[in-house]
């Protein structure tokens, strides 16, 4: 089983992103050949300082390795590296239908939030596409909100498949945690960057017990029982802390008597318990820069030698070069 997901280098990780597709694509590194990129070329769409992009590159793939990426069981490249991504896009955009690109939730949301639009932004389910294609991916570890671009990626496939040859493209799978698809935020919205309400997965202390203490919750007074339901403190505690003491913090907003600060409280200690050991990995990493140049640049050789065939085979297929 060949297993391909990639990230933005947006900016600092933070634990939507952890949760909602970092954890289980770093379980599946145990379960397959698994391909992890840092999506560079994606970022262009939204990052136009070329420091800063390098920077938020660097970032990402430090933090990858420090959450327990394992070079020696994966391969972790830079998108930009492996420059058959972009020849298969424009490939694989001669055969996708504007309809099917005009339908996609993520444009749209993008737009009203403030991006500009532009052909990039536009063509994103088919660059995206073709990051999954030319590794004749099986499965595609997405949050929820990137089920409908594996969905497209489907379709491309087909739709090649169906113009040079059956068979040439693998048409690939979703994977989606469903309940951890969507972490809440401090304002109880999906935790992203355009909202502003996130929290890093390598905040400070001082800052995390500030970020907490500003979660947005009701006027439940002390004495009373709390809400279980849409109660954003208790969803990101489930995410960090033991079944048992999950279950505890139950019990206690339902009994009543304890307020919402002692809650906070509670989840800031499980948070910082739960990202030591990462925290720690990540200070040794910073320590050696050489050693993610070198993971990054054995990662590209990698993922390049297999681009290349696919490549091959669709270019042949479609009829350029000799």
């Amino acid at each position: 089983m060949r297993i391909l997901s990639g990230l933005q280098p947006s900016g600092r990780l933070h634990i939507g992103n952890y949760f909602g597709m970092m954890e289980a694509a770093l379980k599946l590194q145990h379960e397959g050949e698994a391909f992890y990129f840092i999506a560079d070329y994606h970022s262009l769409t939204s990052i136009h300082d070329g420091k800063l992009l390098r920077s938020h590159v660097r970032d990402l793939a430090i933090d990858f390795l420090a959450c327990g990426l394992d070079p020696a069981k994966c391969v972790l490249f830079r998108q930009s590296d492996v420059p058959e991504h972009t020849e298969l896009a424009w490939i694989l955009s001669t055969v996708t239908p504007m309809g099917l690109l005009e339908r996609c939730h993520s444009y749209k949301d993008k737009i009203a939030n403030g991006i500009s639009p532009s052909h990039g932004l536009f063509a994103y389910p088919v660059l995206m596409a073709a990051d999954i294609l030319i590794y004749d991916s099986d499965v595609v570890p997405v949050g929820r909100d990137q089920k409908q671009h594996v969905e497209v990626t489907r379709d491309i496939a087909v739709k090649m498949n169906l113009a040079f040859g059956d068979g040439l493209l693998k048409v690939p799978e979703p994977r989606i945690r469903e309940e951890t698809a969507v972490v809440p935020g401090l304002d109880g919205r999906k935790m992203s960057k355009s909202y502003d309400n996130t929290i890093q997965l390598f905040e400070e202390p001082g800052a995390l017990k500030k970020k907490i203490m500003r979660i947005v919750m009701d006027s439940t007074p002390l004495e009373a029982p709390k809400p279980i339901e849409n109660n954003s403190v208790l969803d990101l505690y489930k995410l960090v802390a033991s079944p048992a003491d999950y279950q505890t913090m139950v019990d206690d907003h339902l009994r009543g008597g304890i307020g919402y600060g002692d809650f906070k409280k509670r989840l800031l200690e499980a948070m910082l318990a739960h990202f030591a050991p990462f925290r720690e990995r990540r200070a040794e990493i910073v320590a050696d820069p050489a050693y993610v140049n070198r993971v990054l640049a054995e990662g590209a050789e990698k993922a390049r030698a297999i681009a290349r065939k696919t490549l091959d085979r669709v270019r042949a297929a479609v009829g350029l070069g000799d």
